[in-house]
């Protein structure tokens, strides 16, 4: 198979502001595996919580280059477990590899990657579109701009609880609620009673994410079902996310690809778990990969392309939460020209 890298770094809609960071712009990674004239793209993003950078993630892959260019694919899975042994260390990296093989493996077969599994899309989950923190009047004008049926609000301020009553008086919309690691115990408890009352369906990491003997006081205790993102990175994460969580979010970034990841739906649905698919505010390559996912899943956040300003591909597409995918095999991604003429 033929590798080239596409490095990007993408602009934000508006300053993207979690419990513990703000940031305006999204470096990514896009991979391409080619193989007898067709190509299959997967994308990895930066992230400073897990010390990932797009140059580390371009050296380690460039490590691997004459083995990966000398591989005849045969599955995914078997590229992935091929894979694996060189880049455990990195799952960013590897996820990348696996959703260009995914996508490249469905377009030798001429099908969607939803159709290689035997998958029914008709009772897919609808996505929801993240408010970042910012002043509780600009979280009003951002939900404003934007009308949809649910909405992750992104918390670990001083006037949590006063933000949801805000946003509440201006849509009958679903919210859900991410704090990224940023509650204690009696916070948790606090607010998800009070959100309960304003027609929050649950709440995303709200705590650290090795503060397991207070998830479990939480989780026994709480008003609201509480979904782990922090402590739910990889295939080993899941179980002991039992009886500390009702369900888990996986993201393919941080567990390696499509290939663990539905490894991880089946132990979740198996343990009596909810799950989920999450955002690394990719573009809408990795978006569209994740979107084969749906009818997998009870939940989803995959609104990367809508939070940025600016897109490098055509795929799915999202309307009022809504996925509607491209007539296209694979995934359904396509690299814009400008993007696709310049390879690293």
């Amino acid at each position: 198979m033929e590798l080239q890298f596409y490095p990007v770094a993408l602009k934000f809609r508006h300053t993207f502001t979690i419990s513990r960071k703000s940031k305006d712009v999204q470096p990514l990674l896009v991979i391409a595996l080619s193989q007898n004239g067709l190509t299959g793209l997967g994308e990895t993003a930066d992230n400073s919580y897990y010390n990932i950078t797009v140059p580390m993630l371009m050296e380690e892959v460039e490590k691997h280059r004459a083995f990966i260019e000398s591989y005849q694919l045969d599955t995914p899975e078997a590229f992935w477990a091929a894979m694996y042994p060189k880049l455990q260390h990195n799952m960013f990296a590897l996820c990348a590899l696996d959703l260009a093989a995914h996508d490249l493996y469905a377009k030798r077969l001429d099908k969607k990657l939803y159709e290689v599994w035997g998958l029914d899309i008709s009772r897919n989950p609808l996505t929801d579109y993240t408010i970042g923190i910012d002043t509780i009047g600009n979280m009003v004008k951002k939900l404003q701009e934007f009308p949809w049926p649910i909405y992750k609000i992104k918390l670990g301020t001083n006037e949590d609880i006063a933000i949801i009553a805000e946003l509440r008086k201006h849509t009958d919309a679903i919210f859900r609620v991410d704090a990224n690691c940023a509650w204690g115990v009696e916070e948790t408890l606090r607010n998800a009673a009070a959100f309960k009352q304003l027609g929050v369906e649950f709440i995303e990491q709200p705590m650290r994410a090795d503060n397991w003997d207070g998830m479990k006081e939480v989780y026994e205790k709480s008003a609201l079902p509480l979904i782990a993102d922090e402590s739910c990175i990889t295939e080993q994460d899941v179980e002991k996310c039992q009886g500390y969580f009702h369900g888990v979010n996986i993201k393919l970034t941080k567990c390696g690809g499509i290939t663990p990841a539905r490894r991880m739906i089946d132990t979740a649905k198996r343990l009596g778990m909810k799950t989920m698919t999450g955002s690394m505010n990719e573009s809408t390559v990795g978006t569209s990969a994740v979107a084969h996912l749906l009818p997998y899943l009870d939940y989803t956040d995959m609104d990367g392309p809508l939070l940025l300003a600016e897109d490098i591909a055509e795929g799915v597409t999202i309307v009022n939460g809504r996925i509607i995918y491209a007539e296209r095999p694979g995934t359904g991604a396509i690299l814009h020209p400008d993007v696709s003429s310049r390879k690293s």
